[in-house]
């Protein structure tokens, strides 16, 4: 009986760690909206200093991109 809460207790565990990794809601973020001739690549720059690839990564991740393709409009959540 003591085995089965274990298991259950630790499988509980590891699926709220995947859930919560995989959300990619961690954080403060900020609003963007894309106006006409943005880039992910010019709002990285405009918006964080260093390493412009490591912010588009974070903008791609946090917003659930799969790909650069933004349009004007559109609201990202840049992570701060």
């Amino acid at each position: 009986m003591f085995g089965r809460v274990m298991i259950l207790a630790l499988l509980g565990v590891f699926l709220w760690a995947v859930f919560a990794r995989s959300s990619g809601a961690t954080g403060p973020a900020r609003h963007y909206e894309v106006r006409g001739g943005d880039t992910l690549w010019s709002i990285a720059t405009a918006n964080y200093g260093g390493d412009p690839r490591a912010a588009v990564w974070k903008i791609e991740k946090r917003n659930h991109l799969e790909g650069a393709a933004i349009s004007p409009g559109q609201v990202l959540l840049l992570p701060l």
